[in-house]
C-alpha cells in the first residue's frame, strides 16, 4: 500500500525528509520537530516546513483530556496517525508508541511497531526508556523499523517517577542518563528525544552521542527542539510548562469567533441575504402568483 505517491511529493515545496537526512544535520542545521494529530494541523505544520512530526501520545491529554498520556490505546494513535499520514508531504513522520504497546514482550512490541508502520503510514516509531530497551530496540531495527529514542522525562514513567520532575539532577542519575543515551545508539535508533532534564546534561549527552538529540524542556545546546503544537498555540487550557514559548494565542482567536457567531444569530445579524441561497427568478414568479391567487380567493 502507497500512502504517498509521486504527484503528491511534487506538490511540496519542501524536499521529502528522511531517517537519513534527519541524521545528516546533526552538527550542520539544528532539526524542527512540532506534534500533530489530526489532517488540517498536520498540514499547517508540513507547509510549514517543520522537519519532523510527531504524532505523539500526548494526544490523549491535549485532544482527549485524559489526566496522562497512559489511557491512549494503540487503535487510537493509528486513528490519528492515519489522519496525519493524509496531510503530511515532505515532513518525517513518526507516531509514538503508547503505554501497553512495546512494554509486554518483543512479539507484541513488534507486531504494534508494524502496524503504525504497514496500516498507517508512519515512517518510524518512538518508544521510551533507556537501557532497558537496547533489546527491543535491536529487534524493531532488525525488523525495519526505524526508532526514535526517548530518555530523561518520560511520561509514560509517570508513577515511576512520583510525577513530571525534572531528571539528571544528581551525579548518579547524570551518569545513567549518559549510559542510556549511549546504549540506545548503539542499538540502533536514528535520533533521541532529550526531556526534561538541565541543559547541562543534554549538551554533555549531545557532545557524546552521534545521532540528533530533540530537546524539550532540555535546553538549546540539542540538536532539534520539539513542542506539543496545542502548548505553543495556548490550547491546553492550562499554565504552560517553563520550557514552552507560545507562539500564537488560538484560544483567543476560536473563543472570539464562537462569541461572534452566538451574537450574530440572536441578533439575526447571521445569515444575512448575502449568504442565502435564492429561487431562479422563474420559480419566485411562478409561487407568487400562486400566493396571490389564493389571497383573492380567501377575500
Amino acid at each position: 500500500m502507497s500512502f504517498t505517491s509521486s504527484h503528491d511529493l511534487q506538490d511540496s515545496p519542501h524536499p521529502k525528509v528522511t531517517v537519513h537526512s534527519i541524521q545528516q544535520k546533526k552538527g550542520r542545521q539544528r532539526i524542527t520537530c512540532m506534534t500533530a494529530y489530526d489532517y488540517p494541523t498536520a498540514r499547517l505544520v508540513d507547509e510549514a516546513g517543520i522537519d519532523m512530526v510527531l504524532v505523539g501520545d500526548s494526544l490523549a491529554m491535549v485532544v482527549l483530556g485524559q489526566e496522562n498520556t497512559l489511557a491512549i490505546t494503540v487503535d487510537e494513535m493509528l486513528h490519528h496517525t492515519r489522519a496525519v499520514r493524509r496531510a503530511v508531504r515532505s515532513a518525517l513522520l513518526i507516531a509514538d508508541m503508547p503505554y501497553g504497546s512495546y512494554q509486554l514482550g518483543g512479539e507484541d512490541a513488534l507486531r504494534n511497531a508494524s502496524r503504525f508502520i504497514k496500516e498507517a503510514g508512519a515512517e518510524a516509531v518512538k518508544i521510551e526508556g533507556g537501557e532497558k530497551r537496547v533489546g527491543l530496540i535491536t529487534r524493531l531495527r532488525d525488523a525495519e523499523v526505524p526508532v526514535m529514542g526517548h530518555i530523561g522525562l518520560t511520561p509514560q514513567s509517570v508513577h515511576l517517577m512520583g510525577g513530571y520532575k525534572v531528571q539528571g539532577k544528581t551525579l548518579a542519575d547524570i551518569e545513567q542518563l549518559i549510559r542510556d543515551a549511549v546504549a540506545i545508539e548503539r542499538a540502533g535508533v536514528f535520533c533521541i528525544v532529550l526531556e526534561g532534564m538541565p541543559r547541562e546534561v543534554a549538551a554533555m549527552i549531545t557532545a557524546e552521542v552521534h545521532v540528533p538529540t530533540i530537546g524539550i524542556g532540555a535546553g538549546p545546546e540539542c540538536d532539534g527542539q520539539v513542542l506539543v503544537l496545542h502548548d505553543m498555540l495556548n490550547l491546553t487550557f492550562a499554565p504552560p510548562s517553563k520550557f514552552v514559548r507560545q507562539y500564537g494565542d488560538v484560544a483567543g482567536t476560536i473563543r472570539h469567533a464562537l462569541e461572534s457567531y452566538k451574537a450574530d444569530v440572536e441578533s439575526g445579524a447571521f445569515p444575512s441575504d448575502e449568504e442565502s441561497y435564492h429561487l431562479p427568478a422563474e420559480t419566485r414568479q411562478t409561487l407568487e402568483s400562486i400566493a396571490e391567487r389564493k389571497r383573492l380567493l380567501r377575500k
